[in-house]
């Protein structure tokens, strides 16, 4: 898979597809749950196969920290590392952005994906879009 910061309209619509596959689609998030008027001051992902867009995040760069959000990979490209090398590109930006932690709100049953690339859940378990999260973190340093 080829990820990219969007950098074109069609690269950022392609991100938005895979969102709404994954989210509005599969996991029945609403349009404004989705859509929370964050998109604008976030730097985007997209991951390409075969130039098909099956991956998409997108990243918030805060004060002290990066926030990684809205990780998804089609449902037929899961289990083929996707998931795993986009976070790796973000943590790489995050870092070239001078902050030395990463934060994310994981779906629980992401939990044990996050925890096998070093985040650590520091919260207890809350609703967010009707499903069940956790806040995780991981230092670089």
């Amino acid at each position: 898979m080829e990820v990219r910061i969007v950098k074109t309209d069609q690269e950022k619509q392609d991100a938005y597809s895979v969102r709404r596959k994954v989210f509005m689609e599969e996991q029945g998030v609403t349009e404004e749950e989705e859509h929370d008027g964050l998109d604008e001051v976030a730097v985007h992902f997209v991951g390409y196969e075969e130039d098909k867009p099956v991956a998409a995040a997108r990243l918030r760069v805060m004060d002290d920290y990066g926030k990684l959000e809205r990780i998804c990979v089609l449902e037929e490209y899961r289990g083929s590392s996707f998931g795993k090398q986009i976070i790796l590109e973000m943590e790489e930006h995050v870092q070239k952005e001078g902050r030395d932690q990463s934060k994310l709100n994981a779906q629980t049953r992401a939990e044990g994906f996050y925890q096998s690339l070093g985040y650590e859940t520091i919260s207890g378990e809350f609703m967010d879009a009707n499903i069940p999260h956790v806040t995780m973190e991981k230092n670089f340093r």
